[in-house]
């Protein structure tokens, strides 16, 4: 069965063709949720919340991007409504005190030796601000302009979060090597 079908039975209540679509993407979905939500009951919560949400808007759904990605982007904006309830407020700048350092000549060089867990463990240790923005683009593969969307912020405030964060976590993972806490 295509998953052009199974959209379509899912769009008409079909619950084995809703079940299927879930089991195809729930645990790539969970992934994505645990890289916001550190708690797997939360992650969970946060998943089920995110299909029940795609299932009841599944005819907004226009085949405009995969059904991966538009999923992913609900489940993104779960996270982030939870964090926000659980008080973990994003902090918004105001732009006229930013400045955009995103340049070509920005370098963005780690050890060989660092690890993917480790670069993981120093994003999760940045502010929430650098977090997002960081977790958004590095991991996730959004660009300035979905950022701006996903945590209602302007493309230049990403910007300059993600040059920001992105200085920070080089940082973190030099003291890191180099055998200094932070």
């Amino acid at each position: 069965m295509f998953q052009v079908d199974i959209i379509e039975k899912c769009k008409q209540n079909n619950r084995k063709a809703q079940m299927q679509l879930y089991n195809q993407y729930c645990n790539g979905m969970y992934i994505v949720a645990k890289r916001f939500v550190k708690d797997d009951m939360d992650a969970e919560d946060v998943l089920q919340d995110a299909f029940i949400k795609a299932f009841s808007k599944l005819h907004q759904f226009k085949n405009e991007v995969t059904f991966g990605a538009w999923l992913k982007r609900i489940v993104i904006n779960k996270c982030i409504d939870f964090l926000k309830s659980k008080k973990q407020q994003l902090v918004d700048l105001e732009e006229r005190h930013l400045k955009v350092v995103d340049t070509d000549n920005d370098k963005w060089l780690v050890e060989d030796t660092i690890t993917i867990d480790e670069v993981k463990e120093a994003i999760n240790k940045l502010p929430d601000k650098y977090k997002y923005v960081v977790t958004l683009y590095l991991i996730e593969g959004y660009d300035h302009q979905e950022i701006s969307e996903i945590l209602d912020i302007s493309e230049v405030t990403s910007r300059t979060q993600l040059s920001r964060g992105k200085i920070k976590l080089q940082k973190l993972l030099t003291l890191e090597k180099d055998g200094t806490r932070y």
